[in-house]
C-alpha cells in the first residue's frame, strides 16, 4: 500500500540518483538478473576499495548500495586535459521482489564490481481441491 503521494513503491523511482541529475558515476552502473533460484546484481564501483563500500537492507526489501571512490590525484603543477574518472559518493537502491531471502543475502567484491547474490524462495504451486455442491446448506 503507497505511503501517500510519493509513498512506496513510487518514493524510489521518483528520488532516484539518475532522475536528480546525479552523474553516472555517482549512481553506480548496474544490471540486475535472475535465474531460477538467486538474483545477482553486479554494481560497478571503480576506485572503490571493499572498505569503502556499505551494503543495507531497509524496509525488510530495499536493499542500498552506497560508498565513496576515491578522487584521481596528480601533482600538484600538472595540468588536467581529461578528467573522466571522477571519484566521489555513489548510491543505488533496489527494492527486492517478495520471494527475495534477505536473510541470506551475500556479497563479492572484485576488479572493481560488486555482485551482490540474493536467493528466492521457492514457489511451490497451490493445491487444487475440489469443493462438492450440496442443495441445503
Amino acid at each position: 500500500m503507497a505511503d501517500g503521494f510519493l509513498g512506496h513503491p513510487f518514493r524510489r523511482l521518483f528520488w532516484s540518483p539518475t532522475l536528480l541529475g546525479v552523474p553516472y558515476y555517482q549512481s553506480a552502473l548496474a544490471d540486475w538478473f535472475e535465474t531460477p533460484t538467486v538474483h545477482i546484481l553486479k554494481i560497478n564501483v571503480p576506485g572503490c576499495h571493499k572498505d569503502d563500500i556499505k551494503i543495507q537492507l531497509e524496509d525488510r526489501n530495499v536493499l542500498q548500495v552506497s560508498g565513496k571512490a576515491a578522487k584521481p590525484d596528480a601533482p600538484e603543477n600538472a595540468v588536467w586535459h581529461v578528467n573522466e574518472r571522477s571519484g566521489g559518493q555513489f548510491s543505488r537502491e533496489f527494492v527486492l521482489p517478495d520471494n527475495a531471502k534477505v536473510d541470506q543475502i551475500k556479497a563479492q567484491f572484485e576488479n572493481g564490481v560488486l555482485t551482490v547474490t540474493v536467493p528466492k524462495e521457492t514457489m511451490t504451486k497451490p493445491k487444487t481441491r475440489s469443493i462438492s455442491i450440496s442443495s441445503k446448506l
